[in-house]
């Protein structure tokens, strides 16, 4: 490991605490900077042993193989923060800030745009790699720009405009580039009334909660909609509410979850996706793309 390994290295970690889903076996090495200069350091430490280097953050959109993962494992969930001008609208957040909280910190300052986030378990990183989006709103409607660093390289973390970022629905091109994002910044809309804003964010959350099996372990929605359909509506019209693979369940309550029923492995999550996928392929043509990241499978072509 060296003469001086950067603070707060642990091997051996397992990953299941650090998933929605609670599966995913040990990170061969993992941590949790405190900072943008840890994270630079240990992102550097892995670069020079050449050791894989992943980067997960609320892990709500993650299913995590059971064999675990080979490499460095950093978990940004501790760089959190934010700064917002209320006069001008911009906000910048630190990669680890949880969505929600931010989503309910700018709906106080009068600024409209993030009322739509309210309910998503992840972070402002995730969001930006992700495009995250729900109840009509995403990420690359608000996004003015991303500080990434390239591991890969020795250089100093630089901007990129959200123009730049190839944003489509649940895609940017951060999730095929191997750079890591340290805050984000948006462009929102100043001047209104703080308890209009916050009472339509209540709304979101409230539509949210009540459809969707927020008590059960899940990664939120499953599958992309494959427009003009609905994902969870396909699934649900073939009667695949409350099928079960081990422990997996998809959920009864909404049909693009799939829940943990308490002693699900990712392998049996990953076998109940490949079905759903199988049956509505089978019946209607389409064939369902998953929006959650996979780690540490074989590669299947998605």
């Amino acid at each position: 490991m060296g003469p001086n390994p950067p603070p707060g290295l642990r091997p051996g970690v397992p990953l299941q605490e650090f998933t929605t889903w609670r599966v995913g076996g040990p990170a061969e090495w993992f941590a949790e900077p405190a900072d943008g200069d840890q994270l630079v350091a240990l992102a550097r430490w892995a670069r020079e042993r050449d050791l894989p280097l992943r980067v997960i953050g609320a892990g709500s959109n993650l299913l995590i193989a059971d064999g675990g993962l080979p490499g460095l494992t950093l978990c940004v969930r501790r760089l959190q923060g934010s700064r917002v001008d209320g006069e001008s609208g911009v906000v910048e957040a630190e990669a680890g800030e949880p969505i929600p909280t931010l989503a309910r910190k700018v709906a106080r300052a009068g600024l409209h745009g993030l009322e739509w986030a309210v309910g998503i378990p992840g972070t402002v990183g995730g969001a930006a790699v992700m495009n995250a989006g729900a109840q009509g709103g995403c990420t690359a409607e608000w996004l003015d720009s991303v500080l990434v660093l390239d591991p890969s390289g020795s250089g100093e973390p630089h901007r990129i405009r959200a123009a730049n970022l190839d944003f489509d629905y649940r895609h940017s091109r951060l999730q095929h580039e191997p750079l890591l994002v340290l805050s984000a910044r948006f462009l929102l809309e100043p001047g209104h009334e703080p308890a209009a804003v916050t009472a339509r964010t209540s709304a979101n959350l409230h539509s949210r909660t009540s459809t969707q099996p927020y008590q059960q372990p899940s990664c939120g929605s499953v599958f992309r909609n494959p427009e003009p359909e609905k994902a969870g509506r396909l699934v649900e019209s073939l009667g695949l509410k409350g099928t079960r693979i081990g422990g997996a369940e998809v959920s009864p309550l909404h049909a693009n979850f799939i829940v943990n029923t308490g002693d699900a492995t990712a392998a049996d999550i990953d076998a109940l996706i490949n079905l759903v996928r199988q049956r509505v392929r089978e019946s209607t043509g389409i064939d369902l793309h998953p929006e959650v990241k996979r780690l540490g499978f074989p590669p299947d072509g998605d």
